[in-house]
């Protein structure tokens, strides 16, 4: 095997697209779409809005979610491991979550990957809008409840607690 020449570029780092998934560029654009309908009362099906603090600046920070209830508990899965809504929530702990001009306050509880497994594998039942868009960031496949199931430990499932109305 030979050595490369002092003066060779560095190999490139190849990222796996399944275990460090960046968001599309049309990600952003339909957000901000989608929380300025909410503004305006109009509910796009079962998407709702979280806010919270930003972890840096401190400024309410809004993205579309699809919450969902399973066994009397509210739940909302980060699509992404590293989105700046799950970094938020981690750091501030609380936020609103708004349905059209109705806003409650929560607790964002974070789920060990154990205590996620559940909640994952109803994910493709309770939430059959949201299989696609995991499939297209390449997290899942086929979209089965085996799939969603595995991928506790690497996406945030959090627990929304009701505090009061907002």
């Amino acid at each position: 095997m030979g050595v490369a020449p002092p003066d060779a570029p560095a190999p490139r780092e190849v990222k796996d697209e399944m275990t460090d998934p960046k968001p599309p560029a049309w990600l952003k654009p339909v957000n901000k779409l989608l929380v300025a309908m909410q503004k305006l009362g109009i509910v796009a099906g079962p998407v709702r809005v979280l806010t919270v603090p930003g972890r840096k600046s401190g400024e309410p920070r809004s993205t579309p979610a699809t919450p969902f209830t399973l066994h009397d508990g509210l739940y909302v899965v980060g699509g992404y491991p590293k989105a700046d809504w799950v970094l938020n929530a981690r750091a501030a702990g609380t936020g609103t979550v708004t349905g059209g001009r109705k806003s409650e306050r929560v607790t964002f509880v974070e789920l060990t990957a154990e205590q996620a497994r559940p909640v994952l594998r109803a994910f493709p039942k309770e939430v059959p809008t949201g299989v696609g868009f995991f499939k297209r960031s390449g997290l899942v496949n086929q979209g089965t409840a085996d799939e969603f199931e595995a991928l506790a430990g690497r996406c945030a499932v959090f627990r929304l607690d009701n505090i009061s109305p907002a």
